[in-house]
């Protein structure tokens, strides 16, 4: 009889480093992504867990590491022995708490095989983002437990060049008291940084005499860093000194569409808050779509253009319905209005043969697709899925350059449901600093589901034709790129926000008090 063995288990004791997610290794991800039970330390910060669920297991569970480190040790244990795959997920560095190294010994005296993935310590991480340089003469250490800390040592360490700590904010009055015993100057340059790494990431320097006054109102982790690196900060900040840091943008636009947009946001500081203000759903009646369909597998259309996202999921699931894939697709050729919608159809296996190179608009897709010609194209027919609002400019400039235009409804676009009552409020009341609209029924859907932005809020608008309709619902434009894109918009807005912040600098104080520039920008310089 042949006997079953069960499934082999294995510990990870992962580092999470400082908490910014971009700053996990790939072996930490994919760990994670591969474990069955998480162990999580009270010290890993909430957004950089809900990065790590969204790309877990669906039966990952995830729970809180409680007790001593032979009650942790035991819970790994039990799982990897159970055939699962176990992680412990600490703050910064595995090895640079005591506590993990005890349960690392734990686990190595067993027969379990067990793993080690290095993270970026909490103190010199946070240093770094804070502008704060730790040269070769230094000590960082991320502390558990300040009674342990050898003050003599960390004295010479700030004599010697600087020092980094992180230590929970209730125990910046003990660290202070233990340098000045020790002997460290009072008048010695200290920084001290609240939520190292995230949307909300603060600094404040001071001395070691008044870092704890200066430090009033932090709570959590933070990472005191002392000594020679601090005034480096002024010419060496970076992650604070970002031309959005701290605004809260207004992104009226789903989860999905606004991807591109909040990446780009966030990469420049800014804390994206996304707001669907329209809702897509299927046709009416699917009998037009039905007979697209039939017509692009019979070979009726020469050209399918794709003017949005949604057009493309559309037929894609269409195509899924019926049983069909890419390779129906051909002998048809597909245009796209622009690169946003060419990447959807891209991953789906196809290259689009016609991407305006210029303005990605209807206009500028017209502009460079070819009237049609009897001998080189004997299908002269053209497949426009589109919404139920779309504008005729586009199947009206096809008509005058001799092709048939099926006009097909793909599906219809509503208004959302009204945001929760406070996103309904902060826009309102001017608890957003910015907003961006990429098309003016965005304008519209927003002002008729939550209201007009308030008069200080920044509004930043992709084209002409929404620019027209913000002002007609009586709001200021504050920015518009050149060119109608997303990318170029978050561009013009990070520029906008440096002109801002220049003019402030520029200003005597009294002026800058007395300025009507609002958000975080003008709130540094008051």
């Amino acid at each position: 009889m042949t006997r079953t063995r069960k499934p082999a288990g294995h510990v990870t004791f992962v580092g999470a480093g400082p908490g910014d997610p971009g700053l996990l290794t790939r072996r930490a991800l994919d760990a994670l992504a591969d474990a069955d039970q998480v162990i999580v330390d009270r010290n890993v910060p909430e957004p950089l867990l809900d990065v790590i669920r969204a790309d877990a297991k669906p039966d990952a569970q995830f729970t809180p590491a409680e007790g001593a480190p032979g009650d942790v040790a035991k819970v790994l244990l039990s799982a990897a022995r159970s055939g699962l795959a176990a992680v412990h997920l600490v703050a910064g560095d595995p090895f640079g708490h005591d506590a993990v190294v005890k349960e690392v010994q734990a686990v190595a005296r067993t027969a379990v095989p067990f793993e080690v993935v290095p993270g970026i310590g909490q103190a010199a991480g946070v240093a770094s983002y804070a502008g704060v340089p730790l040269p070769a003469v230094r000590t960082s250490a991320d502390v558990d437990d300040v009674s342990t800390l050898d003050f003599d040592a960390l004295a010479g360490a700030v004599r010697r060049g600087s020092l980094a700590l992180a230590v929970d904010a209730g125990d910046l009055a003990g660290v202070r008291d233990g340098l000045l015993a020790s002997g460290v100057d009072g008048q010695t340059p200290v920084a001290v940084t609240g939520d190292g790494t995230g949307e909300t990431q603060y600094t404040t320097t001071s001395t070691v005499d008044s870092y704890v006054a200066a430090a009033l109102g932090f709570t959590g982790r933070v990472v005191l860093t002392v000594g020679d690196g601090v005034p480096q900060r002024d010419k060496l900040s970076w992650w604070e000194n970002r031309p959005l840091y701290g605004w809260k943008v207004l992104v009226p636009r789903t989860k999905e569409q606004a991807g591109v947009m909040s990446a780009r946001l966030r990469a420049y500081g800014a804390i994206p808050c996304e707001v669907p203000t329209i809702a897509v759903e299927p046709p009416r009646t699917p009998a037009q779509m039905e007979r697209a369909i039939k017509g692009l597998v019979d070979g009726r259309y020469a050209w399918v253009i794709f003017t949005s996202v949604n057009a493309v999921r559309a037929v894609w699931e269409k195509f899924a319905e019926h049983g069909l894939d890419a390779r129906h697709f051909g002998g048809v050729k597909i245009a796209c209005i622009g690169e946003a919608t060419a990447g959807a159809v891209r991953a789906f296996g196809i290259q689009p043969e016609l991407v305006p190179s210029g303005e990605q608009s209807s206009e500028g897709l017209l502009a460079e697709f070819s009237p049609h010609d009897e001998i080189l194209d004997p299908v002269g027919r053209v497949l426009l899925p589109r919404a139920d609002i779309a504008t005729e400019t586009l199947a009206a400039g096809l008509t005058e350059r001799g092709w048939e235009v099926d006009d097909v409804t793909a599906y219809r676009t509503v208004r959302a449901a009204p945001p929760p009552a406070e996103i309904r409020d902060a826009i309102k009341s001017g608890g957003f600093d910015a907003v961006l609209f990429t098309s003016s029924s965005t304008v519209r859907n927003l002002v008729g589901i939550a209201g007009k932005p308030h008069a200080r809020t920044v509004v930043a608008v992709i084209g002409p034709k929404t620019a027209e309709t913000a002002s007609e619902f009586g709001l200021r434009v504050d920015v518009e790129p050149q060119t109608a894109s997303v990318p170029d918009l978050v561009e013009a807005l990070a520029s906008y926000a440096v002109e801002l912040r220049e003019k402030l600098a520029a200003m005597p104080a009294k002026q800058r008090r007395g300025s009507k520039v609002q958000g975080p920008t003008a709130l540094r310089f008051r």
